[in-house]
Parts: C-alpha cells; structure tokens; sequence
C-alpha cells in the first residue's frame, strides 16, 4: 500500500544573541520559529545560536558558523535552514551559495503560512502583494541556476535579460494588487457605514491566544480556531448581544514578533477594524512563558497603527493552564514570575494598568459571567455617552 502522507520537510533554526537580545530572549524567539515552521508543515532538527555584536553583513552569521551548519546539514540531509530575521537580498544569495540548500528567513515563512491561511479573495489579494513586495529585491536568486550556463555561445547574459523582464512583471502585478486593495478599502468602508449605529468592540492579542474561541463563545458563531500560529487571517464580524445590548464584535489576525512591514501594510483594511473599533478586547495568553513581551509586542504595534488611546479590556485567557514553581521553604531568593501563583500574578504590574483585567479560560468556560459582566457595562457606558436618548436600552 502507498503512503500518500505527505512527507516533513526537516530544517535547522538558526539564531543570534547580539547587543540587542539576550540568550533567553533568542531562544524563546527560537520556540516561536519552530512553532512556526511547525505550522508551515516543517520539523526543526537542530538549533544554531552564535554570539556577535551584530548579524555579518555578508552571510548573518560567522564563516566558522556557518561550516559548522553545513556539515550537519549534509551529514544530516537537510534540506532547508531557517534564520530568525529577516535577510537582505544579498545574504540570501551568499547563504545560498555556500550551503547550497533551500534558505528561508522568518519573514518569508510568515509569508508562506499567510500564503496557506489565507481563504478570503481579500486576504489572498493582501497576502499576495506582501509576497511580490518581498520578493521583488530578491529575484536575482531566483536565477542563479543560469550561472553555470553563462559563457557559453549564445548563453551570455540571458539570466539578467530574465531578471529585468520578470521585474516589471512583478511591479505591474504590485500596482494592481495595490489598486485592487483600494478598491477593497472602499468595499469595507462602504460596509462598515451601512451597519446598523451599534457600538464596535475588536478582539486583538499575539496569534495564538484564543481570539477565535472566545469570539465563537460570544456570538455563537463558528470561526475557525486551532492551536496553530494564524488561525485566522480573515476579519470575522459578529453581532452579539448581551442582556440587551447589542454591539459589533469583529476577530482580528494576530500579531507576532518581527511582523513584516509589508504585512502590516498589506492588511491596511483588516486593521481598520481595529482603528475604527469603540473598544479593544486585549487577548492575552497568561500561561504562556512570555505573555508580558507578547503584551507588549501587541501595544508596540497598536502604537505604530496609532489607537493607543482606545479603551481596552485586557483579557488573561487560559487560567487553566496558567502554573508556576513552588519555592522551597528555605528559599531565600528573590521571586521570580515562574514562582508567582495565578493571584500573585494579579498584584504585580497587572493590578497597576489603567485597562480593566479579567481571568478567564475560554475553552474551560471558566469566569465567563464576570467577562460578559464587565464587557456589558463598557459598551453601555459607550452608549449612554453616545446616544444619550435612546432609553430603549438602559
């Protein structure tokens, strides 16, 4: 009988502790890649971590590093090496080169799952502009198959005519796409209008935190949700009511580290949704080894789509699997956040924001009451504000 399962792609990560990220730091960047290539369908073998002052201009890491990757990748069979950051065109053709295999930096993976997530016509059209745009500088690599051929008769120089021709294809390509997502911005603009005068309430959080499943929770629905890196990649709109109060609860993609610029660019329209939300449920992973660099991962990136002065929930989800390490009676260290029960947690810096914080477990269900209680009275404290005369509702 033939196996048609589809075979693992294997693959080396590769890291680097420089002035700018620490050793803990890497590697917790490191388990977000492997969760990555994991969602891409690949399987990481081994881990590369060097230390330099910052990445070599010419091939990331250093000469000696990068011998040493590609032994193993040739005594192992590896096919595919993967780098934590984004590489410039000409380090993707000296990588290339030496190690002679398929290289993949964090943004094009992150494309790539984009790429594969991606069901709406909207988000294919905004995933396939951030491809073009990201592959536009790099295409020469794209071509360097031709260079054994060149030389020969009639062979000189056909690689470059290739490379121009492709180019402009791909610039007209990036143009339509371009005039294809304004006219989607239209489309969505014309919608969010035409929706009844209802208050907006946007779900936001790091990927992976249970968006989707609270979203279901709320409004009945059945978006698609699974323990995989971008789920969801298409905007979801619900109406939802509780008592009753109704309000418009949309489901946003998630943020990640490093998200590319052309990404965000890309999803202009998605995170007008979030611009143009009345209130930011802030999703947050609180069992997650991380969760505070990931809060801040999302702040710093609804900072740079200017809504930082929106009201937001902050939403500590998973409780359930929220644990800590029990110190010793005779433990006379300093606590660290590893030692700190669930309501040690809630004293910390967590008891000092200016945002409302509630524990929940969306997949356990567990203080869902206190959530939907105080999700209820922001939005009717929204409304009062903005309509004051309708007493239909309070």
């Amino acid at each position: 009988m033939i196996d048609h399962s589809p075979i693992t792609e294997t693959a080396v990560l590769i890291g680097l502790i420089t002035n700018r990220q620490d050793e803990s730091r890497v590697n917790e960047t490191l388990d977000e890649l492997d969760f990555l290539l994991e969602t891409a369908g690949g399987e990481a073998r081994k881990r590369f971590i060097q230390r330099l002052d910052k990445p070599d201009s010419r091939t990331f890491v250093g000469s000696g590093k990068l011998e040493e990757i590609k032994s193993f990748i040739r005594a192992e069979n590896i096919g595919t090496v993967v780098f934590d950051d984004e590489l410039s065109p000409s380090q993707l053709r000296n990588i290339e080169k030496e190690l002679e295999c398929k290289i993949v930096d964090r943004t094009s993976l992150i494309l790539d799952i984009f790429a594969k997530r991606a069901r709406t016509a909207t988000a294919r059209t905004q995933v396939e502009l951030a491809q073009y745009q990201y592959l536009l500088p790099r295409l020469s690599r794209m071509w360097t198959h031709l260079e054994k051929q060149r030389g020969g008769i009639g062979m000189r120089g056909p690689g470059e005519k290739e490379i121009e021709t492709d180019r402009r294809i791909i610039r007209d390509k990036i143009s339509l796409l371009k005039e294809k997502l304004k006219d989607i911005d239209k489309q969505k603009i014309t919608q969010r209008s035409g929706r009844e005068k209802l208050v907006r309430v946007a779900l936001i959080g790091y990927t992976n935190v249970g968006k989707s499943t609270l979203m279901n929770l709320l409004s009945k629905s059945d978006v698609f949700a699974e323990n995989k890196l971008f789920a969801t990649l298409d905007t979801t709109v619900r109406k939802v009511v509780i008592e009753n109060l109704p309000f418009l609860l949309t489901d946003t993609v998630g943020f990640i580290r490093k998200l590319p610029h052309s990404l965000v660019e890309s999803f202009k329209s998605t995170l007008d949704e979030v611009r143009e939300a009345d209130l930011l449920l802030h999703v947050v992973d609180i069992s997650h080894p991380g969760f505070e660099d990931q809060v801040e991962v999302v702040n710093q990136t609804l900072a740079e789509i200017k809504v930082s002065d929106k009201p937001v929930i902050m939403v500590f989800n998973k409780v359930d699997a929220y644990s800590f390490v029990e110190k010793e009676d005779d433990d006379l260290s300093a606590s660290t956040k590893e030692n700190l029960t669930l309501d040690e947690l809630k004293r910390t810096w967590i008891a000092k924001m200016n945002s409302p914080s509630l524990f929940i477990s969306a997949t356990q269900k567990l203080h869902l009451e206190e959530f939907k209680n105080a999700l209820y009275q922001a939005i009717h404290d929204i409304h009062v504000v903005r309509y004051p005369f309708n007493k239909l509702l309070y």
